[in-house]
């Protein structure tokens, strides 16, 4: 059954999936997608150039990955609305500068000039009014505790490597961020509510608390 006809979701939504390294953001894309009948839009963690560098050196290499990331994000989100919407997003585009190019500038492995031209050209191209946002963002939230389990069980190299003090540092910003976060409607969901992999069912108590929220945003937009 298409759910998205059973609860009323329109044909063009765009939503976008968000949360820290372990949440659960592609699994939830693409649950979601099927559930729905949407396209995906998936991190393409694997062509990234820069990626493995940056993990082995942070200060390096801070600028160079958040710049690919602002240019991919944006080339993607114009491709999103020029279809028609009708997506499932992994990742925002609004993370990469509330959350990491700040990290890096503050924790001093992004120097303060590099700092404020990713800002100024993020601003430029995302904080207009042209720029077209997501009907909905969903924040996938968890413990540490079972970010980290959730880490260490997909067993990818550069996440292994990178030191547990990181990820602690990433999950509080992540929490920091969304609370202040206001470009879009935000839903928020717990990993532990929720199981996508061993049930497959479970799509569909999302798929109604999306719809059920939506609603509820269309009806306060009125007020």
């Amino acid at each position: 059954m298409n759910l998205r006809n059973k609860y009323d979701i329109p044909h063009n939504t765009v939503i976008t999936i968000a949360g820290t390294v372990g949440v659960g953001k592609s699994t939830m894309t693409n649950a979601l997608a099927n559930a729905l009948n949407f396209r995906t839009s998936l991190e393409k963690v694997d062509a990234n150039p820069y990626l493995d560098k940056f993990y082995d050196d942070f200060e390096r290499w801070s600028f160079h990955l958040q710049i690919y990331f602002l240019a991919e994000r944006f080339k993607e989100q114009k491709r999103i609305f020029e279809y028609g919407g009708g997506f499932i997003q992994d990742r925002s585009i609004y993370e990469d500068t509330g959350i990491f190019a700040k990290m890096h500038y503050e924790k001093g492995t992004m120097n303060k000039v590099d700092y404020e031209t990713y800002t100024s050209l993020f601003e430029a191209m995302v904080m207009t009014p042209y720029f077209p946002h997501p009907d909905l963002l969903i924040y996938l939230e968890g413990s540490l505790e079972d970010i980290l389990r959730r880490i260490k069980e997909r067993g990818r190299p550069m996440e292994q490597q990178t030191p547990v003090g990181y990820w602690k540092e990433m999950h509080q910003r992540y929490e920091d961020w969304i609370n202040h976060f206001n470009a879009c409607p935000v839903l928020r969901l717990n990993i532990n509510d929720y199981d996508l992999v061993q049930s497959h069912g479970s799509a569909e108590p999302v798929v109604e608390r999306i719809a059920s929220f939506m609603e509820q945003t269309k009806r306060l937009r009125k007020i």
